[in-house]
């Protein structure tokens, strides 16, 4: 039986070393070999699970005196096992983020790009908020001149200074209504 387990572990030394070697590779690989090379480093991970699953099995049917020693060994595979398969995420989300990068042309300029369209973006919007602002005086002001007239003839129409109120009260709010989407546009996520 121990010569069963240890045919096992030389199978899974090998299968292991095979695999950490593929992993390493994986972000060199050009898009074509990554996608084969993934999907082959996956089914010898599904071998060594396996592997490790006959291995525990084997350990079982140990005689428990002599069992101490097998499963030890068999919790250094299982870690070295999930050694593996954290080492292959990170490699594949460097496939990924690498795939990505070619896919949207990040060229590692990125942030400086898109830090030199911040500080436009927010130059632009410091000058609309500007002239918002400006507009917006004026239709107060405009208010205040509209109003007066209409409080010398609220006797006569009150329907005449019910929209003049009504025109102001539209007025404020799309003009707040204007900043606050020129802030949502500057916080949008930019384009190259």
């Amino acid at each position: 039986m121990s010569s069963d387990f240890e045919g096992y572990e030389q199978d899974f030394a090998v299968l292991t070393a095979e695999i950490t070697s593929k992993i390493s590779r994986v972000p060199r690989l050009p898009p074509d070999e990554k996608k084969q090379m993934v999907a082959n480093v996956e089914k010898q991970l599904e071998e060594a699970k396996e592997l490790l699953e006959q291995m525990d099995l084997e350990v079982r049917e140990i005689p428990p005196q002599s069992r101490g020693m097998y499963s030890n060994r068999m919790r250094s595979y299982k870690q070295e096992m999930g050694k593996l398969e954290t080492d292959f995420k990170r490699s594949r989300i460097a496939y990924s983020d690498e795939v990505r990068n070619e896919l949207l042309g990040d060229d590692g300029n990125s942030s400086e790009n898109q830090r030199a369209h911040l500080l436009d973006n927010t130059e632009r919007l410091e000058r609309s908020s500007r002239r918002l602002e400006a507009g917006y005086q004026i239709a107060v002001e405009t208010g205040l001149v509209i109003v007066p007239p209409c409080a010398l003839c609220e006797h006569r129409s009150p329907t005449l200074h019910s929209r003049a109120a009504g025109l102001l009260h539209s007025l404020t709010h799309i003009f707040r209504h204007d900043v606050h989407c020129l802030l949502a546009l500057a916080l949008l996520p930019l384009s190259p």
